[in-house]
């Protein structure tokens, strides 16, 4: 996934931060996580010979103390500029049961990108008592559609949407947001995929509604698996 302005500035916000790093050698990664208020919260390592914590778990710390809620973007770096890091196991893990929406910056050849903690992380433990605050993205010309009630339906590839209450969050710089619920989650084959169950009126809507995806998706397949999601407001909006 490209970046976006509001993830770039969690990047750059953790690359400048490592930057100043390299005098202490106990301090050599630096992290940056945003907030669904597009507040910026940054840490570094704390290493120790008995495992001091990582720069983005004391990033997730400065975030709870700062009463931010559920985090949109997380990024690391290193000193010495190295640049984007990616996060070891045991921080993708606790981000999967903190902030499972989390969208991760990993390097990539062209420059930082970003991923999703299923791909980061396939078929990872579950621990069923964290219940964290769950995250459905929007792109934000979307708003108005969301908070008026004229879309109810989103489809989605490789993109998990867990039923229940969710924050629906747009994709804006700061963000803005609804609370939500998703009401069901529905698997289906693309090419095979029917317009009453994507929630659109006609054949035509459905191809639109399929270029729309592949154009959000450039590797999806005809014959992917995406997910119809049923979601509705609840309340007024929270931000």
């Amino acid at each position: 996934m490209d970046l976006l302005e509001p993830e770039r500035r969690v990047v750059d916000a953790a690359v400048a931060l490592a930057g100043r790093l390299g005098a202490d050698l106990n301090h050599t990664v630096a992290a940056a996580v945003m907030d669904t208020r597009g507040r910026i919260h940054t840490g570094v390592n704390v290493y120790h010979f008995t495992g001091g914590p990582c720069a983005e778990l004391v990033a997730l710390g400065v975030a709870a103390a700062a009463d931010a809620g559920p985090l949109l973007t997380i990024a690391a770096a290193g000193d010495g500029g190295r640049g984007v890091i990616e996060p070891c196991g045991r921080c993708r893990q606790v981000l999967v049961e903190l902030h499972p929406d989390i969208l991760v910056a990993v390097p990539a050849a062209n420059g930082p990108e970003l991923r999703t903690l299923r791909a980061l992380l396939p078929q990872t433990y579950n621990h069923r008592d964290a219940r964290p605050a769950r995250l459905v993205r929007f792109n934000k010309r979307y708003y108005d559609d969301v908070a008026t009630g004229r879309k109810t339906v989103t489809v989605r590839h490789d993109d998990p949407v867990a039923v229940g209450p969710a924050l629906l969050v747009f994709e804006d710089d700061p963000p803005r947001t609804l609370a939500g619920e998703v009401h069901s989650v529905a698997s289906h084959r693309l090419d095979l995929l029917r317009p009453e169950e994507a929630g659109v009126d006609s054949p035509e809507s459905l191809e639109r509604l399929r270029e729309g995806l592949r154009g959000h998706y450039p590797d999806l397949a005809p014959t992917a698996t995406v997910e119809v999601v049923r979601f509705g407001v609840r309340g007024d909006p929270v931000g």
